[in-house]
């Protein structure tokens, strides 16, 4: 893709990829303020500013001044460092046998716990609950009156509170939605939050999550972890070459 020059100052040229960099760079709610046509414009003109700055810099000599060659110093000093890091880790991999081999060893770190899908309507008079309960039963639909009575937040989504597992909520709650049958509408049920009516929608067993599953994750884990591991590893080595001391 061409990266159009937007602006040139004194032959300096400036691109559309830097315009695009600084307004990265602003961070995702001020770049929304500089996407539009005049937003870009004063994006430009800031980099025309600092383009000015640069070349005044160079005609007063700034390369000599002991301020800049320091920070210069300290800026070679970590590109030095983060390109050496860098270069010594890039080869190290997890071969996928490895990462079987792990997994299997490992089972029990994948597996899953039992979990319900749960929607609920909240109130907090009982005879409140028992009447919705009973609207329910005549028919009306769950979500409905969710929409209608539930003074829980996810009420506005009939309910849905998605799924969870078992030490997740209040016990009270807990104890009635894993004791409910599926798509079941339960008598409310009272925690220190009110009365709750629940309709368990989903459910799901105890399961280990497959290695396919899983794969990408602890391949990447397991790289970091043996990063890690030859980082300290070729510190310790490089402390035996050059002396180090804490001060």
């Amino acid at each position: 893709m061409e990266n159009k020059v937007v602006a040139k100052v004194n032959g300096l040229e400036i691109t559309e990829n830097e315009v695009n960099m600084l307004i990265q760079q602003l961070g995702p709610q001020r770049a929304a303020q500089f996407k539009s046509e005049e937003g870009k414009k004063a994006i430009i003109n800031e980099l025309i500013n600092q383009k000015l700055f640069y070349l005044e810099a160079l005609d007063n000599n700034i390369e000599n001044n002991e301020e800049f060659k320091s920070e210069l110093e300290k800026a070679k000093m970590n590109i030095i460092t983060q390109i050496a890091v860098q270069n010594f880790l890039e080869d190290v991999n997890v071969e996928d046998e490895e990462v079987k081999e792990y997994y299997e060893k490992n089972k029990e770190m994948f597996k899953n716990p039992e979990m319900v899908k749960a929607s609920h309507i909240l109130v907090s008079d009982e005879d409140k609950a028992k009447e919705i309960f009973e609207e329910i039963s005549n028919g009306l639909d769950f979500a409905e009156a969710a929409v209608k009575y539930s003074t829980c937040p996810s009420g506005k989504n009939g309910g849905d509170l998605g799924f969870f597992g078992k030490g997740q909520m209040v016990k009270e709650f807990e104890d009635a939605a894993f004791e409910q049958n599926l798509n079941e509408v339960g008598n409310p049920v009272k925690t220190q939050f009110g009365y709750h009516i629940i309709m368990v929608t989903e459910k799901k067993e105890p399961a280990v999550s497959s290695y396919e599953e899983v794969k990408p994750e602890l391949k990447r884990q397991m790289t970091a972890m043996k990063q890690n591991k030859l980082y300290a590893d070729k510190t310790e080595e490089l402390k035996k070459i050059y002396k180090t001391e804490i001060i």
